[in-house]
């Protein structure tokens, strides 16, 4: 099993970005996917999901209005489309997998997770 995060890079305050996470040995059709981040010195935090049966969207308040989760189930992909991105978007953001129908954001829910790709707002 793996999840392939990447899109990440260095944007301006304002911007756009738009990250996505491959999953291979697992399907969509059966796990639901968290999108967390762990800005530089704190601890990871979950602000997004996307349930497996019905793809319904879940997002914390730290971006609610500025990220879009969506999926492509044909190519086992999920999308983080992320605008209006401030500095303190800065961080490491993690996909990852969670068996079941539901969308959670707690860490231990999760069953597999990617490696990470950084994310720099400049102001």
């Amino acid at each position: 099993v793996q999840l392939q995060a990447s899109g990440g890079g260095l944007v301006q305050s304002g911007g756009s970005l738009t990250l996505s996470c491959v999953l291979s040995g697992i399907s969509l059709d059966d796990y639901a996917i968290g999108w967390f981040r762990q800005a530089p010195g704190q601890g990871r935090e979950g602000f997004s999901c996307i349930s497996s049966n019905n793809g319904r969207p879940y997002y914390s308040d730290s971006v609610k209005g500025r990220f879009t989760i969506s999926r492509d189930n044909a190519k086992n992909t999920v999308y983080l489309h992320m605008n209006s991105l401030k500095p303190e978007d800065t961080a490491v953001y993690y996909c990852a997998a969670d068996k079941g129908y539901g969308c959670y954001l707690f860490e231990l829910e999760y069953d597999y997770w990617g490696q990470g790709t950084l994310v720099t707002v400049s102001s």
